[in-house]
């Protein structure tokens, strides 16, 4: 097949609907078929490249924000470059450096933006200082769970919106590549009975988490994944928060600590992503930017069933090994969390046009899902939660 018989093949077809509705989600299918047609346009570009000649050797370094010790993580962005590898025969080629090789773990997407690296695997809510509507890449306290996210953004327009946001202010291209699920609520050598019990808390905690937990009395800081369990260890902190029992594990937080926590209310499903210089992206061959948002669908999937599947196992070593008491929050600091929580939306969408923009929409979205998963998945994993 030639290169402009496959280009205009996919403007009409079943690999055309799955370009569109990947970048710009907006086809109606569900979720499973956008995985499905990502697969199937993967299946397309692969078969193309490989009977063709005269597409481009390209090799690209990728800054992250995760040290290689976390290898789920880590790992969202190893998929998503070994499968872009894949796709277009090793043309190609994407190679992820841990934090701190190429720039700081919260440096990403300054690095992108600028042009000085083409690509990133990071978290949008580090960088909420440059605007808050950063957020909604990752998660807003009390906002959606995984499934809802991706819902959310495959499916209720998410996607599009945040990049029409990126590519105005940073110039910036983004694709949802991984997701770590509901995270916990994080590690502490204090115990958080009522609200009041935040005042004074030194606390590690980035994105509108942390602006939350300053709102309640705490003293916040954000720090790199790899400087953590020192800060921890010296006093330097009191608490932090930062995925799940895997990667929590991993980074000994249970042997400095005395409390778990539970939940993570600001971060029920808070998604990863691969963001691209709009200029470098644009200059890509056709085939290679739709091996891309494929490649980043298969690692946004992969990445929260890696979680799943070992947090299981994690739990129960934190439980068994380790003097830590796990506890869920009270429904007192449930509640202030929340009443703060949305009276920052409130402040930040009188403020800033774009988080508004935003925020109308995925609010909408947010009030109608959690009515529906409220009447009929919870209701079952209640059941099945005490009935196991």
């Amino acid at each position: 097949m030639e290169r402009r018989e496959f280009l205009g093949m996919a403007a009409k077809g079943a690999a055309g609907a799955a370009l569109v509705g990947l970048a710009g989600c907006s086809q109606p299918e569900e979720t499973a078929e956008v995985v499905e047609q990502a697969q199937e346009t993967a299946q397309e570009v692969q078969e193309v490249i490989a009977q063709e000649s005269g597409f481009p050797e390209i090799t690209w370094e990728m800054a992250t924000s995760w040290p290689l010790a976390l290898d789920t993580i880590f790992g969202g962005a190893e998929i998503f470059a070994n499968r872009l590898s894949q796709i277009t025969g090793g043309r190609f080629t994407i190679q992820p450096r841990a934090a701190g090789e190429l720039v700081g773990g919260t440096e990403v997407l300054d690095a992108v933006e600028s042009g000085a690296l083409q690509v990133g695997h990071t978290a949008s809510y580090y960088y909420t200082g440059k605007s808050p509507a950063t957020a909604f890449g990752t998660a807003l306290p009390f906002g959606l769970t995984a499934r809802q996210q991706n819902a959310w953004l495959y499916e209720g327009g998410g996607l599009q919106l945040m990049q029409d946001f990126y590519a105005e202010r940073f110039n910036i291209i983004q694709f949802p590549a991984g997701n770590t699920g509901a995270q916990m609520g994080g590690w502490y050598n204090k115990e958080i009975n009522t609200a009041a019990d935040f005042e004074g808390l030194k606390m590690r905690i980035p994105g509108l988490g942390g602006q939350v937990y300053d709102r309640l009395g705490a003293t916040v800081q954000v720090i790199p994944g790899g400087e953590i369990f020192q800060a921890l260890q010296t006093g330097a902190i009191d608490a932090t928060e930062w995925v799940g029992p895997y990667d929590d594990y991993k980074l000994g937080f249970h042997t400095v600590t005395k409390y778990y926590y539970f939940p993570g209310w600001w971060e029920p499903g808070p998604t990863l992503e691969v963001q691209f210089n709009l200029d470098e992206y644009n200059a890509l061959p056709e085939e290679y930017k739709a091996a891309i948002q494929a490649a980043a669908v298969e690692a946004n999937m992969g990445m929260l069933a890696r979680y799943d599947a070992k947090n299981i196992e994690a739990l129960a070593q934190i439980r068994s090994e380790a003097e830590v008491e796990l506890r869920p929050f009270s429904d007192e600091v449930l509640n202030a969390a929340r009443d703060a929580s949305f009276a920052l939306y409130d402040e930040f969408s009188q403020q800033d046009s774009d988080f508004a923009a935003i925020f109308t929409p995925w609010n909408d979205f947010r009030q109608k899902i959690s009515e529906w998963h409220g009447c009929n998945e919870l209701t079952y994993l209640n059941y099945v939660g005490s009935n196991a």
